[in-house]
């Protein structure tokens, strides 16, 4: 539809059974126009400027059921263009440009329906032909001009039988002559604004003697109260049409008192909607089953006009200015009651229905106040729906008032301004199965045990009642709810969907709450048969820590309602980016980049820890040497020479080396860490402030004890750093005996410092021993150069 096509395409598929070709371009129907579709059985070709219709048009269509030409400023219908639609039931002609019924379709015996309204036919006259097709149920002429209906323009319509539906409906009738529908049978006929004026209207009821209508629609469509009838026999040709239901649309309003009613005491059903009615006389209706009084400004029900009719089954009376309730007395086969959209102030509702034992319906919503004060039952112990929507109840919450309702199987309480403080409110409502409570307000923890008894209910409406939070206690006994909506609360988690209880849950509505995420563990446990998952206009979280919640969102779009409105504002609170639209993949980037780094992290702090571990007396005196260093020169030394030497070589240092220095001419004081640091203090400080900074000389004593020694190796590397410092020879190396060279490199800088600097080796030779000790002498007492 609407391509401005000019042409049927070809590729059309020839299984296809509809076909909406409206709004097109085809002014020329012919037989060519279509390809081949044996299985089309509706086609619409509205307003596709159809202008010239030629001899078997549709012979390639041959199965049409629908045939729709609706808008089309046809001037040419070919006598045989119709030709083929043996199956066609329901032709719509409307507003094509039409003088008259004379079609040329004596083929289409099957016709059911024929729409012509809104041309310009003048008569209804049938072809003769029409009264063999026995299937044929409605005609349509509303809106044409026909101003004249006689005797001989029915024939046909008395012929084809009793299933027949016929609208006359806007038409510019001036005349119907007496006798012309008598002994007619009509399924409905439709006549509302069919008349130039009201005289016409009244004349034309009584021309219609005779006829045999199940359902007659009259009146007006348009309001106009500026008529005012003052003739109270208007309605009197009605007396005489035998009607089982009247409906009728009353636009105007009287200066002298009506009884509509007077010739309708027949019908089953009677329906007036709109008008102004002042009051309503009693009416013995006779077989009266439903009554229907809508927009009529009656400020009165008519409960006493309407007692003591015991067929009356339904009595609707809606948006009218009615203030109290009578009583229904003697209605032994009421069950329907709706007295919605008045201006009803009641202290007590339910002592008015006592003559109303089958009563089942009630419906007494959207009225400014309805007072319950005592138990609801008499006369409705039969009630299986009552409706309070938007009015105001006054008494409900504090008092149980439903124990007799036994049969009560829909309660609507919404918007009743309604406080529950009492957990027995719906004490009595065991057989309870809908409960729409929106927009009320619970007392305390009222709701954690206001449904316990409620073990039937399928469908519970909590929706704007400030609910914080759904206790599973709330809904421990409702195995068996399938819809709960809690739309508009200030909800922020749904962990009660997780619970067994709610196996049988279709549906569920927490739209415009405070909710920013749902845990997986609650989205695994969903129940199996939830359909429709309403999450939009909430706060969701769109971060990476919620990638299973925006990934169930994204996976399961054909459960939520409207997930175009499920919104991230994780960014801004007006934000508009839709959860849908949130790149995952970048979070298991971010994730993969977060752990690598972590990895990589961990891996630094490790290689560090052994670093520390293997350094840690280096870094002991870094952290020595930060407070301040000072070279021997700047501070006065307590020790000539500080000795590094392994422990297992301590006999030699004790009985050679300081036998030979310290007591030998001048002595020299020697610096040992077994005998000169200072207790309660750390080694690593001793070494450095006693030893090698307390000493002028370094003595190093070298031997395979030593190079095995992680502390000589830590006292011989902080005496490089002070060597380093002062580029100075203030390392005396003694080598105690010989150690292989790939082990010198163990101890760092020691092969490089024997390499490039002289050093002393001990012997038991006597001549050499001796040049040892006073080689070693000079080399302490020497100063630095």
């Amino acid at each position: 539809m609407g391509r401005n096509l000019s042409y049927i395409p070809p590729s059309i598929p020839s299984s296809i059974q509809t076909l909406d070709f409206s709004f097109n371009v085809l002014k020329l129907l012919q037989k060519t126009v279509f390809p081949v579709l044996s299985f089309l059985r509706v086609l619409d070709l509205s307003r596709c400027q159809i202008e010239h219709i030629e001899n078997d048009t549709f012979y390639n269509v041959k199965n049409l059921t629908t045939l729709i030409l609706t808008g089309n400023p046809i001037t040419y219908f070919g006598p045989g263009c119709l030709n083929f639609l043996h199956n066609l039931q329901r032709l719509v002609l409307v507003d094509v440009g039409l003088s008259s019924l004379q079609l040329q379709m004596n083929n289409l015996t099957k016709l059911q329906e024929l729409r012509v309204g809104t041309n310009n036919i003048q008569s209804m006259s049938l072809p003769p032909f029409m009264s063999t097709f026995k299937d044929f149920s409605l005609l349509d002429l509303h809106a044409n001009n026909i101003s004249i209906i006689k005797t001989d323009h029915t024939a046909v319509l008395r012929e084809i039988g009793r299933n027949m539906t016929l609208i006359l409906s806007l038409n510019p009738l001036l005349y119907i002559e007496q006798g012309a529908f008598k002994d007619i049978y009509l399924r409905e006929l439709d006549i509302r604004s069919a008349f130039v004026s009201s005289a016409a209207q009244k004349a034309g009821l009584k021309s219609l003697y005779g006829l045999n209508v199940k359902r007659l629609m009259f009146g007006k469509y348009r309001c106009d109260y500026k008529i005012i009838s003052s003739d109270a026999h208007y309605l009197d040709g009605l007396c005489f049409i035998n009607v089982h239901e009247v409906y009728y649309y009353m636009k105007e309003r009287h200066d002298v008192p009506v009884n509509i009613f007077r010739c309708m005491i027949n019908a089953t059903i009677v329906a007036v909607k709109g008008g102004i009615i002042r009051e309503i006389a009693n009416v013995p209706f006779h077989e009266i089953k439903e009554l229907y009084l809508i927009s009529s400004q009656l400020d009165t029900v008519p409960g006493k006009q309407l007692s003591h009719l015991h067929t009356l089954e339904k009595l609707v009376f809606t948006d009218n200015v009615a203030t109290q309730i009578p009583d229904f007395i003697d209605m032994p086969k009421l069950q329907y009651v709706d007295l919605s959209s008045n201006q009803i102030t009641s202290t007590s509702c339910c002592s008015f229905f006592s003559g109303t034992p089958e009563l089942r319906y009630l419906n007494l919503s959207l009225n400014p106040q309805i007072g319950l004060c005592g138990f609801i039952g008499i006369g409705l112990d039969s009630l299986e729906i009552l409706d309070f929507h938007h009015t105001r109840v006054v008494g409900m919450g504090y008092l149980s008032l439903f124990s007799n309702l036994k049969y009560l199987r829909y309660l609507d309480v919404s918007y009743s301004s309604i406080t529950f403080v009492n957990i027995y409110c719906s004490y009595g409502l065991s057989n309870l199965k809908i409960l729409k409570m929106a927009g009320n307000n619970f007392q305390g923890d009222v709701a954690r045990y206001l449904f316990n008894n409620l073990t039937f209910l399928e469908h519970l409406d909590m929706s704007y009642c400030l609910v914080v939070e759904l206790y599973p206690s709330s809904i421990k006994n409702l195995q068996r709810l399938r819809l709960l909506n809690l739309r508009g609360n200030n909800l922020m988690t749904i962990d009660f969907l997780a619970l067994p209880i709610l196996k049988q849950l279709t549906s569920l509505y927490v739209d415009k709450n405070s909710i920013t995420s749902v845990p997986l563990y609650v989205l695994q446990n969903l129940p199996a048969n939830l359909s429709e998952f309403d999450l939009s206009s909430n706060p969701i979280d769109c971060s990476c820590s919620q990638t299973d919640f925006i990934s169930w969102i994204i996976q399961n779009q054909n459960i939520l309602k409207q997930p175009d409105n499920i919104f991230c504002k994780t960014f801004s609170p007006s934000s508009d980016f839709r959860a849908t639209d949130f790149d995952t993949d970048s979070c298991v980037h971010k994730k993969r980049l977060t752990i690598v780094l972590s990895v990589c992290f961990v891996t630094v702090v490790v290689l560090s820890s052994l670093l520390v571990y293997r350094f840690q007396f280096h870094l002991q005196y870094c952290c020595i040497l930060l407070r301040g260093y000072r070279t021997p020169a700047q501070q006065e030394c307590s020790y000539d020479a500080f000795v590094i030497f392994s422990s297992y070589d301590g006999v030699w240092v004790m009985n050679e080396l300081m036998e030979n220095l310290e007591n030998g001419v001048p002595p020299i004081q020697l610096c040992l860490h077994m005998r000169d640091f200072q207790a309660g203090k750390s080694i690593a400080s001793n070494i450095i402030d006693e030893g090698i900074m307390g000493s002028r000389k370094i003595i190093v004593v070298v031997s395979q004890h030593f190079i095995d020694s992680a502390w000589c190796r830590f006292e011989f590397e902080l005496a490089l750093s002070r060597f380093m410092m002062e580029r100075s020879a203030n390392i005396i190396i003694i080598i105690l005996e010989d150690v292989e060279e790939r082990k010198t490199k163990k101890v760092f800088g020691l092969h490089k410092h024997l390499k490039k600097n002289t050093y002393l080796k001990w012997s038991r030779d006597p001549l050499r021993k001796m040049r040892f000790w006073i080689r070693l002498r000079k080399a302490i007492i020497a100063t630095n150069q």
